[in-house]
């Protein structure tokens, strides 16, 4: 069976557009629209459904896709196996997705420093909430994945990366500051709080139901998306969050932002590295991974 039929169908399946696909793959669209319709030829069977607004497979292109990318895996590993290119210099695009805390403070310097020692490798980094991510790299948009929780999804598996502290981060000069606060002390102050989805909320409300409570039995006064909105408000004033910690190290050396611990809550997250299900990690890939495990704190 022609792989590149199967590379191309592959595409289409996890960009559900024939032009995106062609894109990712750095073709033509026809020439994509000619590998599927060579494919659905070969196997007397229609793969996908072009009726809707997106591209869809079929039950049969479902079934297919499955077994195709392990064939390709096979392939990729085939190929390195054989051409010895496993001691050669890295090279590629390393594409990588990271939820807003450690997008917004870890990875990108992570990335750089790993760039700047394969200077060969392009590097690509979209920050979004968890479960875009998640979503992502089970769809293959990404290779890989680094976020704060776990949500569950059969596409993915998660593995420990470093960890991380959630504190209430207030404004300087806040009655909290550089205390141990009770539930019911916070109950009293207006809450800032992420978007549903950010792995920092998903951390402290599992927090909370262990001692009995929920997020909504607290003043939560705005919702404001992820983590940088919050951090901005809370300097600006206007109210207490939670917060990596990891995110605020600027703010608390610089004395624009204190911190408070709450009696009974230990928010301490381990982040998380996402890889899709079945996948054969690119060689730029596994190389970050160490790369990155050698520099983060166990």
């Amino acid at each position: 069976m022609d792989t590149r039929q199967l590379a191309a169908f592959c595409a289409v399946v996890e960009r559900k557009s024939f032009s995106q696909a062609a894109e990712r793959l750095g073709v033509t669209q026809p020439a994509v629209s000619l590998q599927i319709r060579s494919l659905e030829q070969r196997l007397d069977a229609q793969l996908l459904d072009r009726s809707g607004r997106r591209v869809e497979p079929t039950e049969a292109g479902l079934r297919l896709y499955a077994s195709a990318q392990k064939l390709l895996a096979l392939e990729q590993q085939l190929l390195q196996d054989v051409t010895g290119d496993v001691e050669g210099p890295l090279s590629g695009v390393l594409e990588l997705g990271a939820s807003t805390g450690p997008g917004g403070t870890v990875v990108p310097l992570l990335l750089c420093e790993f760039q700047e020692a394969h200077p060969d490798v392009r590097v690509r980094l979209s920050v979004s909430d968890t479960q875009t991510v998640v979503a992502q790299v089970a769809e293959r948009e990404l290779e890989l994945g680094v976020v704060g929780a776990a949500p569950r999804h059969r596409g993915v598996a998660y593995e420990p990366f470093f960890r991380d502290e959630v504190v209430l981060a207030c404004p300087s000069g806040h009655r909290f500051a550089g205390k141990t606060v009770t539930l019911e002390e916070l109950r009293a102050e207006p809450l800032l709080v992420m978007q549903e989805g950010a792995g920092v909320r998903q951390v402290i409300e599992d927090e909370l139901r262990k001692v009995g409570t929920r997020l909504r039995d607290l003043d939560v006064r705005v919702e404001l998306g992820l983590q940088e909105s919050v951090r901005s408000a809370v300097a600006a004033g206007h109210g207490v969050a939670f917060i990596s910690r990891t995110a605020i190290e600027s703010d608390i050396a610089a004395g624009t932002i204190a911190t408070a611990g709450v009696r009974g809550l230990d928010p301490v997250r381990e982040i998380l590295l996402v890889r899709s299900s079945g996948r054969v990690e690119t060689r730029a890939a596994h190389a970050f991974i160490e790369f990155a495990r050698s520099r983060l704190p166990k």
